[in-house]
């Protein structure tokens, strides 16, 4: 939906450290980052009312993001009034006086003018997360610990690489989400591939066109027993053919989990991609038609 009448939209891209928040979403009497943001929004633009602020992607609870991307609606005027006496660009008034605002786990990177038809969660065309796990715990470096989960079994990245590739493609991906009420559980998602890095931490890249609640998290939990061995490559892929919540799969501890990216497309494709994403999916849709 695009902002009416003198209203503008704000694209407003930040980064924020999960450990201390109750996740994006605002809740009553819990401190969320969508609430910090839109308090300090509200105070850097002088609004009368409080400004809301829609996002890419409804981080859990402890959940990180280096790339999480929103927008808002705001009054144009307040907009050019915010150098005030100055000769700053708005954009660059913005990001400054947000500093000075908001907590220290909080970093807006930049506040512009979004393009005609953006929407910062319907637009987008994927979003890419970080899960690092540790298995030497001896190892670790501390400075890592709010974004590092430890599992006291080693494991078989390169088991844990095949069994995720098994994963790729259009399904549906019920056996890994929470359900809700009306919500579609088909995603397509674009990669999934794990490595270990220089430091000894096995790093997992998960990218989709969008996730539904827990997903990445469960995703992780899946390959897990895996690198265990405790299962085989093909356990995974055969609980989501099953397409229900299995119990040995574990939903992962948020802390490990990072959101890096959000991936838009041209401008000029904005509101077309969000009109698609809007409509509700369903595997049957993409399957091919009989002729």
């Amino acid at each position: 939906m695009e902002p009416a009448g003198d209203a503008l939209r704000l694209r407003i891209d930040l980064a924020y450290d999960g450990t201390d928040f109750s996740g994006w979403a605002a809740q009553p009497g819990r401190r969320t980052v969508e609430a910090e943001l839109s308090a300090a929004l509200t105070t850097v633009l002088r609004a009368l009312e409080p400004v809301r602020v829609s996002v890419a992607g409804r981080t859990d609870a402890g959940v990180h993001a280096r790339g999480q991307v929103a927008h808002a609606d705001v009054e144009r005027t307040a907009w050019d009034a915010l150098p005030g006496r100055s000769t700053r660009d708005p954009a660059d008034a913005a990001v400054t006086r947000l500093a000075g605002i908001l907590p220290g786990d909080v970093v807006v990177r930049s506040v512009r003018p979004a393009p005609e038809g953006f929407d910062a969660r319907f637009s987008a065309l994927r979003r890419r997360y970080l899960y690092r796990l540790c298995d030497r715990p001896g190892e670790l470096d501390p400075l890592r610990r709010r974004d590092t989960v430890v599992v006291r079994r080693r494991l078989d990245v390169v088991a844990m690489d095949e069994a995720a590739g098994r994963l790729l493609g259009l399904h549906d991906f019920a056996a890994f989400c929470r359900r809700r009420e009306g919500a579609t559980t088909v995603r397509t998602l674009l990669d999934y591939s794990w490595r270990r890095l220089e430091d000894g931490t096995l790093a997992a890249t998960v990218v989709a066109d969008a996730f539904c609640h827990s997903m990445v998290r469960s995703l992780v939990g899946a390959v897990v027993p895996v690198g265990e061995g405790r299962a085989p490559s093909t356990w995974p892929a055969g609980v989501m053919a099953a397409g229900v919540r299995d119990p040995r799969v574990a939903v992962m501890p948020p802390h490990g989990l990072s959101l890096e990216e959000v991936v838009y497309p041209a401008d000029d494709e904005l509101a077309a991609r969000a009109a698609e994403t809007r409509a509700v999916r369903s595997l049957h849709d993409h399957l091919p038609r009989s002729g």
